[in-house]
């Protein structure tokens, strides 16, 4: 799977406490399009499958309710496709998701899972209503007034060895001297010593690492969000059964309707305070 599950809950926490000015966030739905409401009067019920390891998009909060950003997603699709009284979400390890999906013990499945060719030959996807961008941090003090990967020339960059982020930052920085780490944990440590200038990773972990008690106020993100399907995937999406297209319409209707009113970003702003892009 593309999307790392090594964000701990308490850094979420901890991090929330201390919002910046974050960018909404990107719209991925035309707003000219039009996606038709299918008839859902002959829908017994809609299970939400998702695990509770993927903070913060799913989680158990403090109080011992599954929570997060999907949880909330799903609460609101239910609503805009008014079925909230049909609507369930349930929790199952990450490894029983798709063998829970084909075996009908849930209709869909909000969790993160990577969109693949081999997996669309066998379930269905909404459109994605959410992509996660690699992003730079710097230490401010080693580089100095850096606002942009221009400035960072002639200046070690961290990435992990073997990721897709350092394969990204190769592809996309060729100019950037890039220094290889092992570990996550090893970049971090780099950039907060000042041994590195910067590191180059994914987004969403580095937003809450630079505004967490561990980062200790020493670095900050630089402008600028980076995309690659190629590289870091389509995005993150509903997953449903390939033999049921009403449902994955009636939720792309749902997903183009909260883009429109607002409420996605209401949703992203709650669990991202600080934002990622």
């Amino acid at each position: 799977m593309k999307i790392h599950r090594l964000l701990a809950l308490c850094v979420y926490l901890m991090a929330g406490s201390l919002a910046a000015q974050p960018k909404d966030l990107p719209n991925l739905f035309d707003a000219r399009e039009r996606i038709a409401k299918p008839d859902l009067t002959g829908l017994a019920r809609l299970r939400f499958l998702t695990t509770v390891d993927f903070p913060p998009f799913n989680f158990i909060d403090q109080s011992g309710k599954l929570s997060g950003f999907h949880v909330d997603l799903v609460r609101e699709i239910c609503r805009e496709l008014d079925i909230e009284a049909k609507c369930q979400i349930q929790a199952v390890t990450y490894a029983e998701l798709l063998p829970a999906l084909e075996e009908g013990q849930g209709e869909a499945i909000a969790a993160g899972i990577a969109v693949s060719p081999e997996l669309r030959q066998r379930f269905g996807f909404s459109r994605p209503f959410m992509r996660l961008p690699a992003r730079f941090a710097v230490n401010t003090k080693t580089a100095g007034a850096v606002s942009d990967p221009t400035g960072l020339k002639g200046k070690p960059v961290g990435v992990v060895s073997g990721t897709t982020h350092e394969v990204m930052f190769r592809a996309f920085f060729p100019k950037l001297e890039a220094k290889v780490f092992p570990d996550r944990d090893k970049m971090l440590a780099a950039l907060q010593k000042g041994e590195i200038a910067a590191v180059f990773s994914d987004g969403m972990q580095l937003s809450f690492w630079v505004s967490g008690s561990t980062a200790a106020g020493c670095c900050s993100l630089i402008d600028g969000a980076y995309f690659s399907q190629r590289f870091l995937g389509e995005g993150l999406t509903i997953m449903n059964r390939k033999a049921e297209p009403a449902l994955t319409q009636a939720i792309d209707h749902a997903l183009l309707a909260l883009s429109r009113s607002g409420r996605l970003d209401e949703i992203y702003l709650r669990y991202f305070p600080n934002g990622i892009y």
